[in-house]
């Protein structure tokens, strides 16, 4: 399985509280998102609003991409979504 993640802008999706961001797997673009909840608890937001979310997740981008890698692999291919508990302690950037 080939993952590779576009260097597109993530955007806020207010509607689920996420940051979502994509990966082509294979070629065919697959969406992913990571809880803006999982940013809060791991990466050093610093404000609680959609541009807060997004700095968080670009400083971590490296990260939390190697994360949905993973979850890409264990699922086939399917949407990722994030949250808290895919980031133990001691895991986060």
């Amino acid at each position: 399985m080939n993952i590779l993640f576009p260097a597109d802008a993530p955007a806020y999706r207010d509607a689920n509280l996420t940051v979502v961001f994509a990966a082509l797997v294979d070629g065919e673009r697959v969406p992913c998102a990571i809880s803006v909840e999982a940013l809060e608890d791991h990466f050093g937001v610093e404000s609680c609003d959609s541009t807060g979310w997004i700095r968080a997740f670009d400083a971590a981008r490296p990260r939390i991409e190697a994360v949905a890698r993973e979850h890409l692999h264990i699922n086939n291919g399917e949407p990722v979504l994030l949250k808290s508990g895919h980031f133990p302690p001691g895991m986060a950037s």
